[in-house]
């Protein structure tokens, strides 16, 4: 029997240009509960994603005909349609899964594939996704010094102006405000937030951390709220309130 879905009759859909994995893949969801559909090139998935949220969850082939799902994904999230995505693309290369996330992808399968993987992955995004509908109000909305932030719109105000962060920005600023005061090290904010283990290239965190300094800290040079702890990582640390 296959797990329960976090979400009743859950809409999905493909973007995939090879018409019998579509098939495929659409015939296995469906008997998994879910209601899809299948979009062949980028253009004919734009036009199905006119509306926010109208999917729960997004399968999205890299290589398109006509634009690469790189480029759809950046376009879907430059809408502001944070449906999540899970790339699917026979280029494994691990700066191709970090294009992918820098661009608003959620998760990153490489063919070929296992299916019950892909089944068990979209169900956890489906969870992810059911998870932070349900956040209460605290959870969902940070305040930090004189910028506000809505995790659930992505919306983000700094003194009375609005300013835009990547999804990775913000998926980085949600797991530390997640664990404040917690010693973060560099390598479970690569799995926790980039999913990538064992990844050698750690100054990339470094860098997401500095730009979270140039976006929300008074003085960016002496961080009050993204501290640095000599050989261990770093450590949110919230205002008082």
């Amino acid at each position: 029997m296959s797990p329960e879905l976090p979400i009743a009759d859950p809409r999905l859909l493909i973007v995939e240009d090879e018409e019998h994995l579509a098939a495929g893949l659409k015939l296995n969801f469906e008997l998994e509960g879910y209601v899809v559909d299948v979009a062949r090139s980028g253009r004919e998935a734009a036009s199905l994603m006119i509306q926010p949220e109208h999917y729960d969850a997004i399968i999205l082939d890299v290589m398109l005909p006509d634009m690469s799902g790189f480029i759809l994904c950046q376009k879907l999230r430059d809408a502001g349609n944070r449906t999540p995505v899970l790339m699917l693309t026979a280029r494994g290369a691990v700066e191709d899964r970090v294009e992918g996330l820098n661009v608003g992808a959620d998760d990153y399968v490489t063919k070929p594939f296992e299916l019950q993987e892909l089944l068990a992955r979209v169900r956890s995004l489906l969870r992810r996704r059911s998870w932070e509908q349900h956040q209460d109000q605290e959870l969902s909305v940070l305040h930090l010094g004189d910028a506000t932030i809505d995790f659930d719109t992505h919306r983000v105000e700094i003194a009375g102006e609005q300013r835009q962060l990547t999804k990775l920005e913000l998926d980085l600023l949600r797991y530390f405000a997640e664990n404040p005061g917690r010693v973060l090290d560099r390598e479970e904010l690569q799995e926790k937030v980039w999913k990538l283990q064992n990844y050698p290239n750690r100054r990339m965190v470094d860098n997401f951390i500095m730009r979270l300094r140039r976006h929300f800290e008074p003085e960016p040079k002496r961080p009050r709220y993204f501290v640095s702890v000599r050989g261990a990582g770093y450590k949110f640390v919230p205002p008082e309130p």
